[in-house]
């Protein structure tokens, strides 16, 4: 599941253009799940009872970000590090994601969800390599909190 050069390439020079609006992004990508699967906001504690859209959740506008920016630094540091963060990080995200239940198929969505964001995001960048090399690095990430899900 290695990146090669080129993959790295593409990533870092999208990633260049994304992170500079990564609040927009961020939410723009977890607007996508929630549209794919509604029941996923369930997940979110913060969303269950409240009456703020979903667009204008603040609290969900802080995790959108650090999720998006964090898939996005782990992307870049991959080739490099070979891994997608630090064990400890992965630990804890793995610990996260088991206590709300998320499953693969939670992660699929938020995989296509990602990939459709970033595309809107590159604009002429986009193409079917730059979609490659993202999922490629996504899959990585995930691959990396799922083995940490116990």
């Amino acid at each position: 599941m290695a990146l090669t050069a080129q993959q790295e390439s593409l990533i870092v020079n999208s990633w260049d253009m994304l992170k500079n609006d990564s609040a927009d992004h961020g939410l723009k990508f977890f607007l996508k799940i929630f549209s794919a699967a509604p029941a996923a906001t369930a997940l979110f504690s913060y969303l269950k009872d409240s009456k703020v859209p979903l667009d204008q959740n603040p609290k969900l506008k802080t995790h959108a970000t650090i999720v998006f920016v964090m898939i996005g630094e782990s992307a870049i540091q991959l080739r490099k590090t070979g891994k997608a963060m630090d064990e400890s990080d992965l630990k804890h995200l793995g610990a996260v994601h088991f206590k709300f239940g998320v499953l693969h198929e939670h992660f699929q969505v938020a995989k296509k969800a990602l990939l459709e964001t970033i595309k809107e995001g590159a604009g002429e960048l986009w193409s079917p390599a730059l979609s490659n090399a993202w999922g490629v690095a996504y899959d990585h990430l995930v691959a990396s909190i799922e083995s940490q899900i116990k």
